[in-house]
C-alpha cells in the first residue's frame, strides 16, 4: 500500500499522510483532494512513501489527484521547502500561498488555462493608419501591437494599453478588424536567428563595459550588483541581457518592487522583444489573468516573466537569468504571514539554478553593499547619466524662513519659474491626505485611532478622518469631542493640503496629485501617466509612488518638503532609506534636455546625509553607516531574528514572550536574547503588540536556536496571543 504526504494551508509545521494507490512519483508536486477534518482540502504532494508512522484507522485516503495541469517541478518544490525551512514557516502555507488562487481551489480546469488571445485577421492588417483620425491613439496603438505579435497578445497585455482599450477592441472586433483565438503555448526557439529585437540607443561606455564583463562571466552562478546612479541607464543593460538569455532560448525572471512600475517596464520590453512571450504576475491582475500567465511561464512558452515579490516562486523550467531592479526597496519584504525577501530567494534560487542574477540600484541595501565591497558580490557601476547632467541638489534651510502651508518662499519662487518656462514640477511629500492630525488649539486634544497608536489623517475632500494602519474612518467632528470648541485646526502638511495651496497660489496651474487615495480606481494611474506625457499637467504634488523608475523627460524642478520627519525615527535603517528615497525623487528631475534642480526643505541642511546627497556620493554615505552598524552591532555584522506577538491586552502579549525568553535561554548558546518590549505601534487593529530580537554573529547557530526555540512556542502560546516569527527583519 503506498502512502502520500501532502501540505496543507494550515498553521503546523508538518505533512499529512493519505493512503493514495494510484500515486506515482511523476505526481509529486501534483494538487491533490483530500478530507481534513469535517472540509475537503486542497493540497499539494511533496513526498511519496510506502509506510506511515500512523496508526491505520487514521489514515485517511485522497479523494482525487488533480492532474489538470503539470505538477510543480522539484526545484520549484526546493525552493518552497528551503523558504520553509529559513523563515520557520509551515510548508504548507508556503506552497499553497505561492499559487494562483484558482488552484487553490476545489475544481479541476476545464479548459480555462486557454486564455483568450487576439490576433489582426486580413483585413486588420490591410488597414492603413493613416486613415485613420488622430484623436483615436487607443485604436492606434492597439494596431501597432498587433502587428508587432503575429501570433497574438494575450488580454491582459491589451488592457493595459488604456481604461477603454477593451471598448476599443470590441469595435475593432465588430469591425472584422480583430479575432478572438485561444492562447496557445509552444516553447522557445534557441538561436539568435529566431528572436527579433527592435533597435535600441547607443551604449555609453560605462553600458558597454558591463554588458561585456556579464557576457563574458564565467557560466554558473554569480551575483552581481550593478550599481548605477539615477538615469545611467540600467535598464538598458537588463533590455542587453535579456536579449542574451533569450538568444540561448532561456526564460528570464525580471523582479520589480512595487505594481505601479509594472506597466511602464512591461511596455518598453514588448517594444524592445516583440515576438517574445512576455507574461506579468502582480496583485494587479484577476484571477484568470494571473492564472493563465502562470501557466504560460510553467510551460515555458512565456520567455520573460515581470512580477512583483510573488513571483519570485513561479516554475520556469528554462529559466536562464534573474534580474531584480531596485533591490534595496523594502517592497520586496513581506511583513506579514510568510515574512519572506523575494530578493534573498531569488539569490537562492539563482544558485540553486547555477545562473547569473544581477541586483540593480542606485541605492543599494547596505547589507549588498557591504557583500559587494567585501567581495561575495561583483559590482558594476554606472556613475553617468545617460544624455543628462545630474541635477543640481539646494538645500533650502528652514529654521529662519517662514513656510506657507508648508512651503518655502525659495521653493514657491522656483515654481513659478519653472511654469513660467512651460516645464513640470514635482512637490514630493511622502504623506497622504491634508493633514497628518486634527487639533484642538484650546485643550489639547487630538484625533487619534481608538484601535491603533497612530493618529487619524484628515481626508479633507471626503470629510473624513482616517488611520491609514486599520482602514478606520470616521466623520470629521463639528467640535472638539473634550472641551467642544469648534475651532479644530489641522496640524503639518499631506498631499491634499500641498494641492490645495498651490491651487490657490498658482490658479492658472495644471496641477495633478499623485498618491494611493487618488490612484486607488483601476487604469488611474495610467491615464495620469499618459496626461504628463502629453504635457497636460503643469505641476505633480505626490508620495513615493512617483519617486521610482519613471521618466518624464519635460520635469525639471522637483521640491521636497518634510523630508526631515525620517531623521528623528528610532528605525535603524530610517536613514538609509531617506537617501534611497531622495535619491530617486531627484532623479526625476532633468532627465530630458535641460538640467534640472532639486529643492528639499531641511531644518539641517549640514546633515552628513544631505551633504553626500548633494555630492551624489552614495558609497561615502554607506560606508559611514556601515561603520556605525558595525560599532554598534548591527546588520550586515549580526543576524537577527525578533518574534512578534499579539494579543487583546500588552500584558498578555508580553507574559507570552517573557515565557518564550526564559525558554530560549536555557538552550542560547552563541544567540542573544533581548527582553520582550512593547512594538513600536503597540496597538494595531485593536490588538496589543509586542516582540522580543534575537541575534547571533553566527546565521547557523540562529536558525539552529529558531528551529528548536519554535517547536517549544507552540503550545506555549494557546488561543490567547497570535505570535509570528520574522527572520531577518526589516524593521524593529
Amino acid at each position: 500500500m503506498s502512502f502520500i504526504r501532502v501540505a496543507l494551508d494550515v498553521p503546523l509545521p508538518t505533512l499529512f499522510d493519505y493512503r493514495a494507490a494510484a500515486a506515482t512519483r511523476d505526481d509529486i508536486g501534483a494538487r491533490v483532494l483530500v478530507p481534513f477534518g469535517k472540509t475537503i482540502a486542497v493540497g499539494v504532494i511533496i513526498e511519496l512513501a510506502s509506510t506511515t508512522s500512523l496508526p491505520p484507522q487514521r489514515v485517511r485516503s485522497v479523494l482525487s489527484i488533480l492532474r489538470d495541469v503539470p505538477p510543480l517541478p522539484a526545484d520549484v518544490l526546493s525552493l518552497f521547502k528551503f523558504c520553509s525551512e529559513y523563515y520557520h514557516h509551515p510548508l504548507g502555507a508556503v506552497v499553497l500561498n505561492a499559487l494562483p488562487t484558482r488552484l487553490r481551489q476545489r475544481h479541476a480546469l476545464e479548459g480555462e488555462e486557454a486564455a483568450h488571445h487576439y490576433r489582426l485577421t486580413a483585413a486588420g492588417l490591410a488597414v492603413d493608419a493613416k486613415t485613420l483620425p488622430r484623436r483615436a491613439t487607443i485604436k492606434l496603438e492597439l494596431l501597432r501591437l498587433l502587428r508587432a505579435a503575429k501570433a497574438g497578445i494575450d488580454e491582459a497585455t491589451l488592457r493595459a494599453v488604456a481604461p477603454r482599450a477593451m471598448a476599443a477592441l470590441k469595435t475593432m472586433t465588430e469591425q472584422g478588424w480583430v479575432e478572438r483565438v485561444a492562447r496557445t503555448r509552444e516553447p522557445l526557439q534557441s538561436g539568435a536567428a529566431a528572436l527579433r529585437v527592435a533597435p535600441g540607443p547607443a551604449l555609453t561606455g560605462e553600458q558597454l563595459i558591463a554588458v561585456a564583463t556579464l557576457r563574458n562571466a564565467d557560466a554558473g552562478f554569480a551575483p552581481w550588483l550593478l550599481h548605477g546612479v539615477t538615469g545611467s541607464g540600467k535598464t538598458e543593460v537588463y533590455l542587453q541581457l535579456l536579449a542574451d538569455t533569450l538568444a540561448r532560448g532561456k526564460q528570464a525572471l525580471l523582479l520589480v518592487p512595487e505594481i505601479n512600475l509594472t506597466p511602464q517596464l512591461e511596455a518598453l520590453v514588448r517594444m524592445r522583444f516583440p515576438d517574445t512571450p512576455l507574461v506579468a504576475l502582480h496583485s494587479g491582475l484577476n484571477e484568470s489573468e494571473r492564472l493563465h500567465n502562470w501557466l504560460a511561464a510553467q510551460s515555458g512558452a512565456a520567455g520573460i516573466v515581470l512580477g512583483t515579490r510573488l513571483a519570485v516562486f513561479t516554475p520556469l523550467p528554462g529559466l536562464g537569468l534573474i534580474i531584480v531592479d531596485e533591490e534595496q526597496d523594502a517592497s520586496f519584504k513581506q511583513t506579514d504571514g510568510l515574512r519572506y525577501s523575494a530578493r534573498d530567494l531569488a539569490l537562492w534560487r539563482a544558485k540553486q539554478r547555477a545562473i547569473p542574477i544581477v541586483l540593480g540600484s542606485a541605492t543599494p541595501a547596505l547589507e549588498t553593499f557591504y557583500k559587494a565591497l567585501n567581495g561575495s558580490y561583483r559590482m558594476l557601476a554606472l556613475t553617468r547619466r545617460v544624455n543628462a547632467m545630474p541635477p543640481v541638489i539646494e538645500c533650502i534651510d528652514t529654521r529662519h524662513e517662514p513656510l506657507i502651508d508648508g512651503m518655502s518662499q525659495a521653493l514657491l519662487n522656483a515654481l513659478r519659474i519653472t511654469l513660467k518656462h512651460g516645464e513640470q514640477s514635482l512637490v514630493f511629500i511622502n504623506r497622504r491626505g491634508f493633514a497628518p492630525v486634527l487639533m484642538c488649539p484650546s485643550c489639547g486634544w487630538t484625533s487619534g485611532c481608538g484601535r491603533c497608536s497612530a493618529k487619524l489623517v484628515l481626508h479633507l475632500q471626503d470629510q473624513r478622518l482616517r488611520c491609514h494602519h486599520c482602514g478606520h474612518q470616521e466623520r470629521i467632528p463639528t467640535a472638539c469631542p473634550q472641551c467642544g470648541n469648534q475651532d479644530l485646526k489641522p496640524l503639518g502638511q499631506g498631499t491634499q493640503r500641498i494641492e490645495n495651496a498651490l491651487a490657490r497660489i498658482f490658479p492658472a496651474a495644471r496641477i495633478l496629485r499623485i498618491d494611493r487615495d487618488s490612484t486607488r480606481r483601476k487604469d488611474s494611474w495610467q491615464e495620469m501617466r499618459r496626461q504628463i506625457h502629453a504635457q497636460e499637467v503643469d505641476i505633480l504634488v505626490g508620495t513615493q509612488i512617483l519617486a521610482k523608475g519613471h521618466d518624464f523627460p519635460q520635469l525639471n524642478l522637483v521640491g521636497v518638503v518634510n523630508a526631515d520627519s525620517s531623521l528623528y525615527s528610532t528605525d535603524l535603517r530610517a536613514s538609509e532609506r531617506l537617501f534611497a528615497r531622495l535619491t530617486q525623487v531627484a532623479g526625476r528631475a532633468g532627465r530630458g534636455a535641460s538640467r534640472g534642480k532639486v529643492m528639499i526643505q531641511t531644518d539641517f541642511p549640514a546633515h552628513a546625509l544631505y551633504q553626500a546627497l548633494r555630492r551624489d556620493d552614495y558609497p561615502a554615505f554607506a560606508r559611514e553607516l556601515l561603520a556605525e552598524r558595525r560599532q554598534a552591532g548591527f546588520p550586515p555584522f549580526v543576524y537577527q531574528a525578533v518574534l512578534r506577538a499579539e494579543a487583546s491586552r500588552l500584558e498578555t502579549a508580553l507574559e507570552f514572550l517573557l515565557g518564550a525568553a526564559r525558554d530560549g535561554a536555557k538552550m542560547a548558546g552563541a544567540v542573544t536574547i533581548y527582553d520582550p518590549v512593547p512594538a513600536g505601534m503597540p496597538r494595531r487593529a485593536g490588538l496589543e503588540r509586542a516582540q522580543l530580537t534575537v541575534q547571533s554573529r553566527s546565521r547557523p547557530a540562529l536558525h539552529a536556536f529558531l528551529g528548536a526555540w519554535r517547536a517549544r512556542l507552540e503550545p506555549a502560546a494557546g488561543r490567547k496571543v497570535r505570535w509570528a516569527l520574522d527572520v531577518d527583519p526589516l524593521e524593529l
